[in-house]
């Protein structure tokens, strides 16, 4: 029973991770009437990185306080570790932003939404190679959450693969990286912890892009501070910590189903906050996205195993 509940938390820190990414994209799209991409990453990186560091040290007098063990490094092999683990997830994260940033320079906002979140197929088949193969439920589970996400995203039915295109879905393969990166590290060491050190590399890469790519004016920069702020607070240094907090007990296929509801946050923000109209199709899409993951949580709950090991 306790393990029932504790992937049941973990599962909803994942839908509150997609909540705040899918309604982040209102102030994505307001700092980049400002900022080139450098800066915008650059910002939100530093504003995740002085949000998750007071959350950290209060974290660590709170364990001591009460003699309980945080998971903090404590010798210089688990610090040492700690840093390697923020480095890869870090420039994975990264990697995959600036692809995704770059390609929506050259496509529609539809299409990138959609050959963003094909993670979700990319996912189960990366977790193969790692002896997690999903078990057949979820495979269906998968393919109706895409059936969903072209319903969602792709407003007509026109698709042709063009140079945008191909670099969101390397985005889509990196970011599916990053969740199998995650699946790997976060039980190994403290989230919050690993949160801030992903960010404080990501920070630290995309400052040097900014200074030699974007090179903005502090009005620029003051004129994206609300947007970015935002986005560095609720979706980096709230949302990314809940995506690896939640991964420690969740398999990444389902994981990646949770997640890309961030879609359909963003639609539904779009059209409750900012009044944009949404066909029958699109809720159609948002149902068939959001009955996967019941249908996937209902297995769970009759004991079947997300995934099995490969043998």
């Amino acid at each position: 029973m306790s393990g029932q509940k504790s992937n049941k938390s973990h599962i909803f820190m994942l839908f509150l991770a997609a909540f705040f990414w899918g309604t982040t994209f209102v102030a994505q799209s307001i700092g980049a009437d400002y900022v080139g991409a450098y800066t915008y990453l650059a910002g939100r990186s530093w504003i995740a990185v002085a949000f998750l560091t007071p959350v950290v040290y209060g974290m660590d007098r709170m364990s001591d306080k009460r003699g309980v063990d945080n998971r903090r490094p404590r010798t210089p092999a688990e610090k040492k570790f700690l840093i390697m683990a923020g480095v890869i997830s870090g420039c994975t994260l990264f990697t995959a932003s600036t692809a995704q940033q770059i390609g929506m320079g050259y496509t529609t906002a539809s299409k990138a939404g959609f050959i963003t979140a094909l993670y979700v197929i990319i996912v189960p088949i990366l977790s193969i190679f790692v002896r997690k193969r999903p078990a057949p439920h979820i495979w269906f589970c998968v393919a109706l959450s895409l059936v969903g996400m072209y319903l969602l995203c792709m407003t007509t039915d026109r698709f042709s693969l063009e140079l945008g295109d191909s670099y969101v879905l390397a985005s889509a393969f990196l970011f599916a990286v990053e969740i199998m990166v995650l699946d790997h590290f976060s039980p190994l060491v403290d989230g919050v912890r690993l949160s801030r050190m992903q960010f404080l590399v990501i920070a630290v890469i995309s400052t040097g892009f900014m200074l030699f790519v974007d090179r903005p004016s502090w009005e620029s920069i003051l004129k994206a501070l609300p947007a970015i702020c935002y986005a560095g607070i609720f979706s980096s240094g709230i949302a990314y910590t809940l995506q690896i907090l939640g991964q420690r007990d969740v398999n990444p296929t389902l994981a990646s189903l949770v997640m890309s509801l961030e879609s359909v946050f963003s639609a539904l923000s779009g059209w409750l906050v900012l009044h944009e109209s949404m066909s029958i199709r699109e809720f159609a899409g948002c149902a068939l996205m959001f009955g996967a993951i019941l249908l996937a949580q209902a297995e769970i709950k009759l004991k079947k195993p997300a995934y099995r090991k490969k043998t």
